[in-house]
């Protein structure tokens, strides 16, 4: 039987507790601060859930970045009409979105 439970707004399974690698290294004391923050606000429960948690959000972090530079690329690369064709769009999407929520900000 597998349980599961919220770490850090995640689900996680106890068989994923049970094919954890175990690791012996060292950090920083600003680190350290950090994870331990984690588990004092209750976020997770220990310090492996803590750095787990940590490393979901850098990875997060880091696909969001690595989003914005292709986008960024695509549009610089774009031929005229293609740049019109988008901002037609853009401005066929903004008209339809009048009131829908930004749920990131």
């Amino acid at each position: 039987m597998v349980y599961y439970r919220y770490i850090g707004g995640r689900l996680m399974s106890t068989s994923a507790r049970l094919t954890r690698q175990k690791i012996s290294t060292t950090i920083s004391p600003t680190a350290l601060s950090y994870l331990e923050r984690l588990i004092e606000k209750g976020e997770v429960q220990n310090l492996a859930e803590a750095i787990d948690l940590a490393i979901d959000r850098l990875l997060a972090f880091e696909n969001r970045e690595r989003l914005e530079n292709d986008t960024a690329a695509y549009f610089a690369n774009l031929t005229e009409k293609e740049a019109a064709e988008e901002r037609a769009l853009e401005t066929a999407l903004s008209q339809s979105a009048t009131g829908i929520v930004d749920v990131d900000n």
